[in-house]
Formats: structure tokens, sequence, C-alpha cells
């Protein structure tokens, strides 16, 4: 028999997720080597689709640099759910698939007639996740949700930001973090319908997701009716420990000083300047209460260094010390570049594009971009005469009534 070298091999995902949250998600499964079939339309473009980052046009459906990152190794058919044909062909192909996600408002798969008590008559060990701002059901849940909205309602914006400034908005992490648990619930399902035979329905609500990043504070208000609110880099425990300037233009190194220990190699390392010995940071709670003093003093010692340099001469001592990285210093960072983080696609309209390659390694079923993002409808034929079995008469039909399309 031959060995699997894919850990979902044979396993077909009918993905109606856009934007962001959602396409990561489904986007995790394909590295694991799932068929991940992208639902588009022209009628309903995925955002994603029109624009790179940082708000640039993109010059055409198929040449967003921003789409292509989220939706590598999919497969993408184009329908126009408005059209009752074209939501029975989905039904046809619920009973070929294993998985469905989506991540619309709450109640609008229902609507389109696609929700999870309709495709799991078509198929009835299916398993379909919901992934939206709130959950399906209570009375935030038809609320509009996007990355910035999964953090502020969580908590997380509030707890992030300077003392003496407004609450952060928190972005594209934001969808990473929920696109990874969303990625794991069904990859639980899928293991328990392998143990039991059962599907299951996953609602999933990103600004529970978010919160659970913040329990103790969520558990310090309700146990101690402590109102926490933000501290910038500071610790509760640990001092110094801040992001200071170093050498250059705009450039910065974080570093935590965690115990007695650690200060004392840190106080060696950046060669015992006089200050070091103070009374005032004799002890781990005398440097923490004089830390506004402290930072001080450290920033003048690493404004006098490159961040980097700052990094190898903590580090070498064993205290943790880390440059603020760009986005271009983090694809060309070696350490990065040696565990192969970033790789290289070659894709129709853009071209060779440098991606982020899956965050996670298996020995036996090694998880890999293996293509560029779908072309819109790309794999229409596919899907539809070779999954489905039509004829390519039938095929034409449906393009010529905006079935397909």
């Amino acid at each position: 028999m031959a060995v699997q070298t894919e850990s979902l091999a044979g396993i077909r995902v009918i993905d109606f997720t856009w934007m962001g949250a959602g396409p990561l998600a489904t986007a995790g499964l394909a590295y694991l080597g799932a068929e991940v079939i992208k639902i588009e339309s022209m009628k309903r473009l995925d955002g994603t689709r029109l624009r790179h980052e940082g708000g640039i046009t993109a010059s055409s459906v198929n040449a967003s640099q921003r789409f292509n990152d989220i939706n590598l190794n999919k497969l993408s058919i184009t329908l126009n759910l408005r059209k009752p044909e074209a939501v029975e062909i989905l039904k046809r192909l619920a009973r070929v698939s294993d998985v469905a996600a989506e991540n619309f408002r709450a109640g609008v798969i229902n609507r389109l007639g696609l929700g999870y008590d309709v495709l799991s008559r078509e198929r009835p060990d299916i398993i379909m996740l919901s992934s939206s701002a709130s959950g399906q059901t209570g009375p935030e849940s038809g609320h509009a949700g996007y990355a910035s909205i999964f953090g502020a309602m969580a908590g997380l914006s509030h707890m992030t930001g300077y003392i003496d400034g407004p609450p952060m908005e928190m972005r594209l992490p934001m969808d990473f973090i929920s696109a990874g648990a969303a990625a794991f619930a069904i990859l639980a399902a899928l293991n328990y319908r392998q143990r039991t035979g059962e599907g299951q329905f996953l609602d999933l609500s990103s600004r529970e997701v978010i919160a659970c990043l913040i329990g103790d504070v969520l558990l310090d208000a309700a146990v101690n009716g402590h109102n926490p609110s933000r501290v910038g880099n500071q610790d509760e425990i640990m001092a110094p420990h801040n992001c200071y300037p170093c050498k250059g233009e705009d450039r910065w190194v974080s570093i935590a000083v965690g115990d007695d220990s650690e200060w004392t190699a840190f106080c060696r390392a950046i060669g015992n300047p006089a200050w070091t010995a103070q009374a005032r940071f004799s002890d781990q709670l005398s440097r923490w209460k004089n830390q506004e003093a402290l930072d001080e003093l450290v920033g003048r010692w690493t404004r006098k260094y490159a961040a980097h340099e700052v990094m190898d001469i903590l580090q070498r001592a064993g205290v943790a010390a880390a440059p603020s990285f760009s986005a271009d210093m983090v694809y060309n960072d070696p350490h990065l570049k040696a565990r192969k983080c970033v790789v290289q696609v070659k894709h129709p309209e853009i071209g060779k594009q440098k991606v982020l390659a899956p965050p996670y390694k298996m020995s036996a079923t090694p998880p890999r971009v293996k293509r560029h993002g779908p072309l819109l409808g790309e794999h229409n034929e596919y899907i539809l005469c070779e999954v489905l079995g039509m004829g390519k008469r039938e095929l034409a039909r449906l393009i010529e009534e905006e079935v397909v399309v």
C-alpha cells in the first residue's frame, strides 16, 4: 500500500468563505492536502480579489497578491447563487464533499438555501463550519464582523496600547487567530467523524476566540472586580521589559529580563555601568517600581547599537531580546529562511511571489504550498464535468444562462 503523503488527502471542502478569517481557515486545510473548492462569482467578488495590501486596487480579479496569499492550493468555481440551479449544483457537490465552511453574517447561508440543515440532508456525515463575529444566535449575531471588530468586541483592543493612549485597532492578526481556531475545530470534527461516523455543525464566534487571549484579564474583572486597562510594553512582574530605541531611523529592540539571575547577566553583557549597582535596581521588585527611570537608562545604552547587535549581545548572555522587524526584514531574515518559512510560487498574472509557508511542521505528512491561488473560475470544467459528471454541452448552457459566471 502506498504511503499517504498528505494528512487530509481525499478530503473535499466546499469553501464559501471570503475576505480574511474564513479563507485563512480553509487554506490551513488545503496545506494539509484537502481539495478545497472556493465558491465564487463575478456577481459577488471576494473583496480580496480587488485589493492588494495597503488598499491598492488590483489590476484584475486575478492579480491581487492579498487574494493569492490566503488562497494558496485552492480550486475555484464560479456559481451565481441567486440562480436556483446553482444552489442545486452545490447540493450535488455536497454529496461528494466532507466539509463546508462559510463566514457570512449569521443567517445568510440559510437564506441562500445552503445551511447545515440542507447540506446534511444531502450528506448526513458532512461537517459544516459557520464562522462569524458573534456566533449564529443571540442579540448581536447579525452584526457585521471584520478583524478590527473581533479585537474590539473581545476586549483585546482595550488592553492594547500605551498607558496614556487610546485602545489600539487590531487588524489582520485577529483573522489569523480566528482562522487557526476554525481550522482546528474542523480537524477535531474530522477526527470525531472518523471514530463515530457522525458529522456536525460548528458555530464559531471570532470574538470569543480572541477573548481567549485575555482569559486572565476577564477572570480578574469577574472575580476581583478589577477593571484593567492598557500598560504599553510593561509587564506585571518583569523589568526591564520594553521596546527600546536603537541606532538608525525608527529601529527598535524588545528586551525582557525575567528575574535576578537574568538581571545579573544583562548587567554583565552591557559592561556593568555604575547605574546598574544603584539600590533602586537591586532586586526585581525595586526594578519594577523604578521601571520608568530604568527604561531611560537602558534606552541610552541601546541607542549606541543596531537592533541586531543588541540582540546578539543579550542573547549570548541568556537574556531575551529581539528586534522589531519590518515586513522586508521578516522576509529576508536568515533565521526564517533557514527554516523555509517563506517560499516562492509562480502565478500566471502576478509572476513570482514570496508567500508564507504553513506555520507548522509534520514529519510524515508535511503541509506544503503546491500552487498559487486560483484564477477566477479556473476549475469550472474539472469540478462540474469530472467531479459532478456533467457534459460539455450542459456546462456551455450553464454559462450562457449565467448560472456559471
